[in-house]
Order: C-alpha cells, then sequence, then structure tokens
C-alpha cells in the first residue's frame, strides 16, 4: 500500500500523507515552508479550534450551514481538543503573513474529520470557512489566544506573586538593612519595604495589562477579507463572539471597526508593551535577590537563597541562584520578542497585517514564559530565601551613611567629615560623631538608630 495519496485544489494535484487529516494546502505550506520546524503554539492551534466551533454554532443559529454539517463541525472541533491535536497541524511559523496556511490547515483538518462523523462531505471552504476569511479569522486567534492565556495563565501567576511577595514582607519586617542607591551605602531600610517596592511595581502592571483586556477581547470576527464582511451574514459577528463567550467562559465582543482590527495589529503592540514593562520589573526583581544573596563571604550575604542545585562543575560546593538567573532570561527574551512584535506590528499595509503568525508566537511565548517564571521565582526564591540578620547587622553598625540623620543638626559639612572619618578608620559613625560633636551618646543612640531612619519604623 502507498503511504501517500492524492489531493487536489486549485493549483492542481499534489501527494499528502495517507494517513494525514489535512489536505492539499496544508501539504502545500509544509512543502513550502522548511523554515524554522517550529509549528504555531499550541495556546494558538486550540484558539483557532474553539473559534472553528464558535463559528459553526453561529451558521447553524444562521442557516448558513445544515444543523449536521455545524454538529460534525462541533464534534469534530471538541475531539480534537480532547486529544493530542498538534500532530495534524505540521505549518511553520514562519509562513504566509496572512497564516493563510494554518486556517486551511484547520479547516481540512476539521472537514475530514466531520466528514467522517456525519457520513457526507464537509467542505473546508464552503463549510468549516464559512463566513469567514484567513483575514479575520487569524487576527481573532490572535485575540482570543492571547486572552485566553491571561485569564489562565499569566494573570493568575502575576497575582500569585504578588501573593507571595507580600506575605514575605511581613515575614521579614522585623530585619532592617543597608539601603543603596548607586549600589553605594545608603541610608537603611526594612526588608519588607524592599519587597512591597517590589509588590507595588507588579500591581501596577497587572492594572495596565487588565485595562487592555477590553481591547484584546474584542474581535476582527466578521470583517471577513478586507473589513467590509463580504459574503458573512449581517448578524454573524454578534452570534459568533457569543458562541465562543459560551465555549471559554470569557466575555468576547464584535470589534468596533472591523478595518482596524485586520489592517493593524495595535493591541497586540499594546499588550507586547505590557508585558515588556512586567519583565524589566521581574529583571528588577532577580537582580535585587542576586545582590542580596551575593557571597556568601564576599558579596552582600544579606540573604540566602534556597540551594536548589550544585553551582559549579570544578568548584564543589558552590551554590548559585538559579532561579532569578533563569527569571531575568525570561525578562530578556520577553523584552526581544517585543522588538519583534514591534517591528511587525509595523507590516499593517492597507487592509491587512501580513505579519501575524510572527506576532502571535511571540505574544503567546512571552505570556507563557512569564506566567512560568513568575511561579517559579515566588515559590522557588522568594518564598524560602533566609536573612542573615547578623550580616545585616554588621554592615548597619558601620554604615557612614546613617550621619545623615545629623544634617539638620550639625549642618552637611560637618556630617560629611564624620563620614569620611568613619570610613578611613573603619569605625561606627556614633563613635566618631561622639568625637566631634558636642552631642552625648544617648542623643546619638537616638537620632542614628536605624529603625528610627526607617520611616519611622513604619
Amino acid at each position: 500500500m502507498s503511504n501517500t495519496r492524492i489531493e487536489r485544489d486549485s493549483i492542481g494535484e499534489l501527494q499528502v500523507p495517507a494517513e494525514a487529516l489535512y489536505g492539499a494546502q496544508t501539504q502545500r505550506a509544509v512543502n513550502n515552508f522548511p523554515i524554522s520546524h517550529q509549528r504555531m503554539p499550541t495556546q494558538f492551534i486550540r484558539a483557532l479550534i474553539l473559534a472553528k466551533a464558535a463559528a459553526a454554532k453561529a451558521n447553524v443559529d444562521l442557516k448558513q450551514i445544515s444543523e449536521g454539517q455545524g454538529k460534525a463541525i462541533v464534534e469534530a472541533a471538541q475531539g480534537l481538543l480532547e486529544g493530542d491535536f498538534m500532530q495534524h497541524f505540521p505549518v511553520d511559523i514562519f509562513q504566509t503573513g496572512s497564516g493563510t496556511s494554518s486556517n486551511m490547515n484547520a479547516n481540512e483538518v476539521l472537514a475530514t474529520l466531520a466528514s467522517r462523523l456525519l457520513g457526507e462531505p464537509v467542505n473546508p471552504n464552503d463549510h468549516v470557512n464559512c463566513g469567514q476569511s484567513s483575514n479575520d479569522i487569524i487576527p481573532t486567534t490572535i485575540h482570543v489566544s492571547a486572552a485566553l492565556a491571561l485569564h489562565e495563565q499569566t494573570l493568575p501567576a502575576l497575582l500569585h506573586l504578588v501573593e507571595v511577595i507580600e506575605r514575605k514582607a511581613v515575614e521579614v519586617h522585623p530585619f532592617i538593612k543597608t539601603g543603596r542607591t548607586h549600589l553605594m551605602d545608603a541610608m537603611p531600610v526594612r526588608m519588607s519595604q524592599v519587597l512591597e517596592g517590589w509588590a507595588q511595581q507588579l500591581k501596577a502592571n497587572i492594572g495596565h495589562l487588565q485595562g487592555l483586556l477590553p481591547s484584546l477581547q474584542a474581535l476582527a470576527q466578521g470583517g471577513t477579507a478586507v473589513g467590509t464582511g463580504v459574503n458573512a451574514h449581517p448578524e454573524f459577528a454578534a452570534r459568533f463572539s457569543q458562541q465562543l463567550s459560551n465555549l471559554t467562559q470569557v466575555h468576547f465582543t464584535p470589534g468596533k471597526n472591523l478595518f482596524a482590527l485586520i489592517g493593524s495589529q495595535d493591541t497586540a503592540v499594546a499588550v507586547s508593551g505590557q508585558l515588556k514593562a512586567i519583565a524589566v520589573t521581574l529583571m528588577k526583581i532577580a537582580n535585587d535577590l542576586r545582590w542580596m544573596n551575593s557571597g556568601p563571604l564576599a558579596g552582600l550575604g544579606e540573604i540566602e537563597l534556597e540551594g536548589l542545585q550544585p553551582g559549579s562543575s570544578i568548584m564543589p560546593g558552590k551554590v548559585n541562584p538559579v532561579i532569578p538567573e533563569a527569571t531575568a532570561m525570561v525578562a530578556a527574551q520577553v523584552i526581544g520578542n517585543d522588538s519583534v512584535i514591534t517591528v511587525a506590528g509595523q507590516s499593517g499595509n492597507f487592509e491587512l497585517n501580513v505579519m501575524l503568525p510572527i506576532i502571535a508566537q511571540n505574544l503567546l511565548s512571552s505570556l507563557e514564559l512569564l506566567a512560568n517564571s513568575s511561579r517559579l521565582l515566588a515559590d522557588k526564591a522568594i518564598a524560602s530565601f533566609k536573612v542573615n540578620e547578623p550580616k545585616l547587622k554588621e554592615a548597619l553598625s558601620r554604615n557612614p551613611i546613617l550621619v545623615t540623620a545629623l544634617n539638620p543638626i550639625i549642618g552637611y559639612q560637618k556630617a560629611a567629615e564624620i563620614a569620611k572619618k568613619a570610613y578611613q578608620q573603619g569605625r561606627p559613625v556614633i563613635d566618631v560623631a561622639l568625637e566631634h560633636t558636642n552631642l552625648p551618646r544617648s542623643q546619638l543612640e537616638v537620632l542614628l538608630d536605624p529603625e528610627k531612619l526607617t520611616a519611622g519604623g513604619v
């Protein structure tokens, strides 16, 4: 028996693997784009299958396809989602810029399965793709897949990270450390204040991200080829969004202007920009953790991160801050993804953006990377680090910058002289201040108390 079969499309005949659920147009894409050998993201294909099911339900309601055809398409979609569906979607990320190859891949696979279920032909173009164009279903799928990733993965992970940081802040509140600006000794801060700063950065970013959800959940579907809605029922966009909302439990709506949603990818660019901002925040948190953990002897040694694995193949006993390092690499990748999306977003030529697949790939990659790394950072770095209190106290006792508290009494110039002598002599600032001012030790102890210098201990 031959391991291939002959399929036909508008261009002609070609061979397709005998067992493949897809047809000629998918095979042409496989032949034409052996570029990265990376398939479209799983989240994207899942959203595309869900969109096809929603379209079938809407088209049955509007009597654009038969009830039997629609039911078979929906059952085929459900069956795919319950199994290893990615094996049926071999098209490379680097394909036609509209994503037509991925759209036809879905149409052909669902048509094959639906035809088997119905016992009569279901056409990939006339039935599965009814009322649709690649030019509206692919932008729609980008929005849907990103919205689902945000609701199911990224936002829950970021909120978990905030919760863990705030819980750890309560735990470490009693500890006071040397603050640093320009990586140089500065006035003291509470450990809790450091962590609360991280939490607030994340909360602000989460708020900005949530503010983009209404735009992300507004869909291009119904615009078909160029935004005019040719060949789609006038009520299709509304019915489609309602059916998709029912399937996903996320509220989707028709876009206010379908020309804008097909001709541009401004919402994806905006979401990616906010993900970049979150990556910048995670990079700051990761680097703070690495610095505080540095040493343990020749570095700051203020905290001890959980030891998760040996840190060197040649230096026994070395343990590295692997989770913050991995998080920093994720941040770098997300920033890079945003650069790609920014360039791709500029490829909206007249009525269509023609870099849709790479926008989908990079946006979903950023969402997944941030979700996974946020949970790891929360659970394997922040929740479990230990504070090295003796190291904190030692550094504080010798921190000449505490003399800043004396400025209102002795003046900046005199305080600077005391600080320099304390540095030069390696002595506690209180001892040097006692020698160079008329202030009694009891008053100096009050003025230079690190706890009082952290905003009254609040």
